[in-house]
């Protein structure tokens, strides 16, 4: 049930160009993440490096993506030869990844919904934690594990819906299926752990600070969409921010 991105990875990369992705996911996410003047950033399930280049743009000082699809790595690595910026890539499991390096901080969008169970979850903590310097920080956006079931199909206006065909407990698939512009549709499947199964990984791994955040609208996102047009997202989050120290 592994999703295959390198069979989606044009239209993933596509996918990303969605309004809430900026106007939410990227405006919560670079709020969290503060300050990258002069640090280093490893960017794990980077896909065709959306966030990685932003984080060398926005003063990286060095700004390594890692996926596991091919094909990701390949969109991204194309981008850079079109538009150097000084972005790494990178073809790797990030469960198994042990690159001898320690980075100032570690970010990830849609690393830990792969997991499908506790120990899953655990070696991507570990993995996280071994590429961090002492008192570095995880930052990431992931699948909201506190998102009901009953309002999975809401999103459907801002362009993906989510499915789960049998109730929600430990290591449920949830697919996301994603409709761009053109009518093209594609889906991939994340997998539900629970909030206090995280935090468990996590602080075994290693972290502390554990901080949970839900999307924040940007300033001006409301501009050219009907009244009340972002209140669903913003009522039952799809998706969720985490931070924590090592």
């Amino acid at each position: 049930m592994t999703t295959d991105y390198d069979l989606i990875a044009a239209e993933y990369k596509r996918a990303k160009q969605q309004p809430w992705r900026m106007h939410l996911e990227y405006h919560t996410l670079f709020g969290l993440l503060g300050d990258l003047d002069g640090k280093s950033v490893l960017d794990l399930a980077c896909g065709e490096g959306f966030y990685t280049r932003f984080f060398k743009r926005n003063g990286a000082r060095r700004a390594l993506g890692v996926d596991l699809s091919r094909g990701m790595i390949d969109l991204a690595l194309e981008e850079e030869r079109r538009a150097p910026l000084g972005v790494e890539y990178l073809q790797h499991d990030a469960l198994t990844l042990d690159l001898g390096a320690s980075f100032d901080l570690v970010a990830a969008a849609y690393l830990l919904n792969y997991a499908n169970d506790y120990d899953a979850l655990l070696g991507m903590s570990r993995a996280i934690a071994r590429h961090l310097v002492p008192g570095g920080r995880f930052v990431t956006v992931n699948n909201n594990p506190l998102h009901p079931r009953e309002r999975f199909a809401d999103s459907r206006k801002y362009g993906f819906t989510k499915r789960a065909d049998e109730p929600l407990a430990e290591g449920t698939p949830v697919a996301y299926l994603f409709h761009l512009d053109d009518g093209q549709t594609f889906e991939i499947t994340n997998y539900h752990l629970d909030i206090a199964t995280h935090e468990r990984a996590l602080r075994e791994a290693g972290f502390r600070d554990i901080a949970w955040h839900v999307p924040v609208l940007a300033p001006g996102a409301a501009d050219g969409h009907p009244p009340g047009y972002w209140e669903t997202f913003l009522q039952h989050p799809p998706v969720i921010c985490l931070e924590c120290t090592l």
